[in-house]
């Protein structure tokens, strides 16, 4: 594996030289052509299927960040060896309710479909279930595994500490050294998931990565430079040396950098994944997931009508000015996705820009699609 250093310009996080237009795609659409590019890069069928729905899908829920702008990333990745087409998960340490993974650098998506497995069996069979896993490729979407699992009856829980460029800095402090390390807590309540699932920092790289590809600044209180200066301008944040992105809190920022730590710790040091490496392909993750199925703990019946009640109980609170309806965590994105199958994806041009590159180096075909 060769220094993360030398890939740094590869994964496209720059600005598009040319002026593109957004575009607007099916559903259908997107995950065909993805699926082409992956495959045209050398990852199987099938895992290019499983890496694809899981971009398609955070960007029908409104998280671009995680779509298919990455394969603007993995593409390159999985070229030079970052990424390991092929691996699946390599058993660490085994124990009824609790094992540890080595995911060997294969795409996070794949993997964590394979430990999902594993998990639903285990849990179901004793009650809860904890896995630690590390050299996952980057996993994407937390809220995908946490949704699927509350689909099948449990409470989920994961997050994720992130390898191979420091991101985020610590409370108190201007230079990166932590992750963006996510946290993600999803309970059922009717079809879906009450769903939380959060960067710990004040906004996710990727969103960076979007806002440089297509030539915007990003919001105050976002991000610093190198030398510590606040920041609108995202090619501050990638300039060599990095600048850094700011902890979660704004003046109580400590909140943030201390759950950062926390995943930091569990993450990395319990499975063994390692924090503040720069050897790995930029993304890296240490994975804790953790189950509980919800008959072991509470009537179904009850749970059920218990939550009915809360969820009412929260929605009939007086609104403050300006807000028009009290929403649940995640139900944003349940409505973005249903959205999205009826009018389409919005790529923005800047990313479609290096989409397009990518296809006409391995000779993709492009999908017809309309203006956005």
């Amino acid at each position: 594996m060769t220094d993360n250093k030398d890939l740094q310009s590869a994964f496209s996080a720059h600005s598009s030289p040319d002026k593109q237009a957004d575009c607007t795609l099916t559903v259908d659409q997107l995950r065909a052509f993805g699926i082409d590019l992956l495959t045209s890069a050398g990852a199987s069928e099938q895992e290019a299927i499983g890496v694809v729905d899981e971009l398609v899908s955070a960007d029908a829920a409104g998280h671009p960040s995680h779509g298919i702008m990455r394969l603007t990333q993995y593409v390159p990745f999985l070229r030079t060896g970052f990424i390991q087409a092929g691996a699946s998960l390599a058993v660490i340490r085994e124990s009824p309710q609790v094992d540890v993974f080595d995911g060997q650098f294969g795409f996070g998506q794949i993997l964590m479909r394979e430990l999902r497995e594993i998990a639903y069996g285990k849990a179901s069979q004793h009650g809860s279930y904890t896995a630690f896993g590390r050299n996952f490729c980057h996993v994407g979407r937390l809220g995908s595994y946490v949704e699927d699992a509350v689909q099948n009856g449990f409470l989920a829980m994961m997050m994720v500490n992130v390898n191979g460029a420091a991101r985020v800095a610590p409370y108190g402090t201007d230079q990166p050294r932590l992750g963006t390390n996510p946290i993600c807590i999803g309970m059922p309540y009717r079809d879906r998931a009450i769903m939380v699932d959060t960067t710990t920092c004040v906004t996710a790289e990727g969103k960076l990565r979007i806002a440089i590809q297509n030539g915007r600044r990003v919001p105050d209180g976002q991000i610093v430079d190198t030398d510590g200066r606040p920041t609108n301008d995202p090619a501050d944040f990638y300039s060599d040396p990095t600048g850094a992105i700011l902890p979660m809190g704004g003046d109580v920022a400590y909140k943030g950098s201390g759950l950062a730590i926390m995943v930091e710790m569990m993450c990395g040091i319990l499975s063994g994944a390692g924090f503040g490496r720069h050897d790995v392909a930029t993304g890296t993750n240490g994975i804790w997931f953790h189950l509980v199925e919800l008959d072991h703990v509470i009537d179904k019946k009850q749970y059920a009508e218990q939550t009915e009640t809360f969820v009412e109980y929260i929605k009939q609170s007086r609104l403050a000015d300006d807000t028009v309806e009290v929403m649940l965590p995640g139900e944003t994105e349940y409505r973005r996705a249903e959205s999205a199958q009826a009018d389409g994806i919005r790529i923005a041009g800047g990313t479609w820009h290096q989409l397009l590159m990518l296809a006409s180096e391995f000779g993709v075909q492009v999908p017809d699609h309309g203006p956005s």
